[in-house]
C-alpha cells in the first residue's frame, strides 16, 4: 500500500478491505449542517469523538441499567451498558468486514437519552407526557438538538439513522446500525443476567437448559456463541443475522429475563417510586416553569413545555433526580440546598 496517513489511509484501508455491503467513510450522506472536514479523522471518526465528549456521554455512568442504585462494585450502569454493546458491536462489524468506526459511534450515542431509573423511568415518561416518549427517539434529539447549548452534535446522517433505529422494531439504513441493534440485545439480556445473579435474584441453575444448550451456560460462551452465529448467516451477504436456532434460543431468554428478573414483584416496586418521584416532579415543573434551569426555560420558548420536561428529567441521572426531588419536595434542613442543587 502506497504511503498515506490521515483519514486518506482509513480511507484506503476501507477501500481494500471492507464489504460490498459496508458503508465506507467517502459514502456519508453528510451532517444536518456543512462544516470544514477534519485532516485526520473520517466523519464517522469525528463523530464518535463529539459523542464521547458530550455531557450527555458522561452521565451515562449515573445512570440505571436495570438495578437502581446498586450498592456493589460490579453492576452494569448504563455506560458500561453501552461500552459492552460497542464491544460487540465492533467484533460484528469486524468479522463482517463492516465499518468499525461507524458501528462504535452508533453504539456510543445509542442510548444517550435514556431516562434515570433504566427502562421504569422511560415507561414513566411514556405515561406522563401528551407526546409520549421513546429513549431511541430521544437520543437523537439529543445529539440533534440538546448537546452544545442547543446547537447539537450535527452528527453525520448514518449516525443519527442508527441511533434512532437500534430498538429492535427499527430498521437501519445501514448494516452498521443492524449490528449495533442486535448487539444492543445480545448485551442487555447477557450483562443483565450476570447482574441477577449478583444480585440474588437468579442463580446460574434457573436459566433455561434447553437455552442453554444451544447457547452456552456462561456470559462468554453465549456471546461466542451468537457473534459466531451471526458471521455464520451473515458473511458476504447484505444481512446481520443470527441462525434461527439461536435467534429464537436468545428471545427466549429475553422472556425468560422480563418474566424472573424486569417485571417482577420487587422492581415493580422499586418503577412505582420511580413513577412518583418523576410524576411530582414532571407536575411541580409544569406549574412552575419558571423554576427550571436557564437553558430548557428557553428552550420552553421554542418547543412545548412537555417536550421540554422529559428532557430536563430524561437528562437528569438517578442521584441527580433524587437530589432535585428533595430540593422541590423535602424541608430544607433536610435536603440539598439551591446552591448545592446548582454545583452538582
Amino acid at each position: 500500500m502506497e504511503q498515506l496517513f490521515g483519514k486518506e489511509r482509513t480511507y484506503r484501508i476501507e477501500e481494500l478491505f471492507c464489504s460490498a455491503y459496508a458503508c465506507r467513510s467517502r459514502e456519508s450522506k453528510g451532517r444536518q449542517r456543512e462544516e470544514p472536514p477534519c485532516a485526520m479523522r473520517t466523519d464517522f471518526q469525528r463523530d464518535r469523538d463529539r459523542i464521547i465528549y458530550s455531557k450527555a456521554f458522561l452521565r451515562l455512568k449515573n445512570k440505571t441499567q436495570v438495578f437502581f442504585s446498586p450498592e456493589g462494585d460490579h453492576f452494569r450502569t448504563r455506560m458500561t451498558h453501552t461500552i459492552d454493546v460497542s464491544q460487540i458491536a465492533r467484533s460484528i462489524a469486524r468479522c463482517l468486514a463492516l465499518n468499525e468506526d461507524l458501528a462504535e459511534a452508533i453504539a456510543l450515542g445509542h442510548d444517550l437519552g435514556h431516562t434515570p431509573f433504566g427502562h421504569a423511568g422511560e415507561r414513566v415518561l411514556a405515561s406522563l407526557s401528551p407526546r409520549g416518549f421513546a429513549h431511541n427517539e430521544q437520543s437523537l434529539r439529543v445529539v440533534d438538538v440538546l448537546e452544545k447549548e442547543g446547537r447539537g452534535l450535527n452528527l453525520t446522517f448514518e449516525v443519527r439513522d442508527g441511533i434512532l433505529n437500534h430498538k429492535k422494531s427499527g430498521k437501519p439504513a445501514t448494516l452498521e446500525g443492524k449490528a449495533v441493534s442486535i448487539a444492543d440485545r445480545i448485551a442487555y439480556v447477557n450483562h443483565d443476567i450476570e447482574d441477577a445473579i449478583r444480585a440474588g435474584l437468579l442463580r446460574a441453575e434457573d436459566l433455561p437448559r434447553a437455552e442453554v444448550r444451544v447457547l452456552g451456560a456462561t456470559t462468554r460462551e453465549r456471546i461466542n456463541t451468537m457473534i459466531g452465529s451471526i458471521y455464520e448467516n451473515s458473511v458476504g451477504k447484505d444481512c446481520v443475522a443470527m441462525g434461527e436456532k439461536e435467534a429464537h434460543a436468545l428471545e427466549n431468554l429475553r422472556s425468560f429475563m422480563f418474566e424472573k428478573v424486569y417485571i417482577t414483584p420487587l422492581s415493580m416496586k422499586e418503577e412505582e417510586r420511580a413513577k412518583r418521584m418523576l410524576s411530582s416532579m414532571y407536575d411541580y415543573f409544569w406549574n412552575n416553569r419558571e423554576r427550571l434551569p436557564a437553558f430548557y426555560l428557553s428552550l420552553a420558548e421554542q418547543w412545548p413545555l412537555e417536550q421540554v420536561l422529559c428532557d430536563y428529567l430524561s437528562s437528569m441521572t438517578d442521584k441527580f433526580a433524587v437530589a432535585v426531588f428533595n430540593n422541590i419536595f423535602i424541608p430544607h434542613s433536610w435536603a440539598l440546598t439551591e446552591k448545592d442543587i446548582e454545583d452538582i
